[in-house]
């Protein structure tokens, strides 16, 4: 059994109560703050039979790592998530809708793109292990939760691991500023894995060209790239705009 781990933040915790009320070990709060997002917070936590226990801003602050923890944290067990991303693949009915983040070392950018791609409801986030951030507090907290639903796969070789998703008929598409075509005239109703980079560098040379095809985000204003959780945003919206 894995070592129990520590949500914070109203999000996060609330994320836990309303999917896993179970794995929940106990959880911190802090009871000066009686606003009445506070007091509903506590409601659900009561009637989801979790523990309560009073701590001041100090002890959260200690226990989450952080000073951004609005009053609330809680000890979690570890979820049981799919184990593997063949696994997940295989199980799936429909056709994947896959993230891949290649060298987002940034925790608030990787909150950021567990969170959208919850929303537009991708299958899994894909990185490298040694080019990328763990899910840690920070990010389970920007993620608002989504650390918990979206399954998050830190494979050993990224370019590998692309080429065993076209082995299973799923179409790469990069995005890369100098690409021809633009992310509004590809399909991406079908099995598709979108790959992005990180700010500034972009993608590395080899998952460039182990991609199947490279699209453009049209700019049409004076910044010439977008941050890589809004680009993931508008990849991933796009896509689910055309599958529904």
């Amino acid at each position: 059994m894995s070592s129990p781990k520590v949500l914070f933040g109203f999000h996060a915790v609330g994320v836990r109560l309303k999917t896993a009320p179970q794995s929940i070990i106990e959880i911190y709060y802090e009871p000066t703050r009686r606003d009445a997002r506070m007091r509903q917070f506590i409601e659900r936590a009561k009637e989801a039979g979790a523990r309560l226990i009073e701590a001041d801003g100090l002890r959260l602050s200690k226990l989450a790592g952080s000073h951004g923890h609005q009053g609330v944290a809680a000890r979690v067990e570890a979820v049981a998530q799919v184990k593997s991303l063949d696994d997940l693949l295989d199980q799936l009915a429909g056709p994947p809708l896959l993230l891949v983040l290649d060298g987002v070392t940034d925790p608030h950018n990787l909150g950021a793109c567990l969170r959208v791609a919850d929303g537009a409801g991708a299958h899994a986030v894909i990185a490298p292990k040694d080019h990328a951030v763990g899910i840690n507090a920070t990010v389970a907290k920007v993620a608002s939760g989504a650390a918990e639903t979206v399954p998050y796969f830190m494979v050993t070789n990224l370019a590998r691991t692309l080429g065993e998703l076209k082995e299973r008929n799923i179409w790469c598409i990069g995005t890369s500023d100098d690409a021809p075509r633009t992310l509004y005239q590809v399909d991406l109703k079908g099995p598709v894995a979108l790959v992005l980079g990180a700010e500034g560098d972009g993608m590395r040379q080899l998952t460039r060209k182990t991609c199947d095809e490279l699209v453009s985000i049209p700019m049409a204003g004076a910044v010439e790239s977008l941050n890589v959780s809004v680009a993931s945003g508008v990849c991933l919206y796009e896509a689910l705009r055309q599958r529904t």
